[in-house]
């Protein structure tokens, strides 16, 4: 028996890996984040598959249903929405499933800040002005920010800046951020990216709170902030140069 940690995607149906719907496919039991996952994914699943909403249930509870399929001999899917490696709690999970012996396999997803920086049509790192990005969060209930981790400090980088789970806090990280980006830099809010209600806000430092105020939108959207998202005229790369000499081109 096996656990497979699987990368949901962003949110549309069609947006999962190939190798993903196919383990899907094949496993009679399926737990999944049903606040984030959309249902159209449990169509993938066999269908007199175990479907378990984990929405309501806390790190024990999912540990149970591990322990109940492995005494059936039953595969599970563990769905997650974007992509396993970021903002999960996948890891909490594993240390389990390492405990108990249990194997397990990982599957990575689209995750969010692609699949906003797809909606937003832009490359989020630009020649010249931003080779970096950072993913990156507020310190919240379910989980501090270690002490070097702050957003000041990551400004001062000029990296582009996708931050997670604080759409709620906007004001609050504008002004964090006038500082080292000035009220001109570029910044966006995505909700719900890929979604049938989908919305993207694009703005400014400057204007970016007054645009969402009044919108409704809470913590399932992301705020991306930097001057690749507008950049302008930019010098390009060297990598379609036609003097640059490279392994592939002559």
């Amino acid at each position: 028996m096996t656990v497979h940690f699987i990368g949901a995607g962003p949110g549309a149906a069609d947006l999962i890996t190939l190798r993903g719907r196919d383990i899907l496919r094949r496993c009679m039991v399926c737990l999944f984040a049903g606040s984030t996952v959309p249902r159209e994914l449990l169509s993938h699943c066999p269908p007199r598959a175990r479907l378990v909403d984990t929405a309501g249930l806390d790190l024990n509870q999912i540990e149970a249903e591990y322990v109940q399929a492995e005494a059936a001999s039953q595969d599970v899917a563990r769905l997650h929405s974007g992509d396993l490696s970021l903002y999960s709690a996948m890891a909490e999970q594993l240390r389990r499933l390492q405990a108990l012996g249990i194997a397990y396999t990982l599957t990575p997803g689209v995750p969010a800040f692609a699949a906003a920086a797809a909606a937003l049509r832009s490359e989020l790192t630009v020649p010249g002005v931003a080779q970096s990005v950072v993913l990156t969060r507020l310190t919240g209930r379910a989980s501090a920010m270690p002490p070097a981790e702050s957003l000041a400090a990551f400004a001062a980088t000029g990296a582009t800046l996708a931050i997670h789970l604080a759409v709620h806090r906007l004001t609050e990280i504008v002004a964090a951020l006038l500082p080292t980006h000035g009220a001109d830099c570029a910044a966006a809010v995505a909700l719900r990216v890929s979604w049938p209600d989908e919305q993207i806000i694009r703005g400014t430092l400057g204007d970016i709170c007054g645009k969402i105020d009044g919108l409704g939108i809470e913590r399932t959207a992301l705020i991306l902030v930097g001057r690749a998202l507008a950049p302008g005229d930019f010098k390009n790369s060297a990598l379609y140069d036609p003097d640059y000499t490279r392994r592939f081109r002559a």
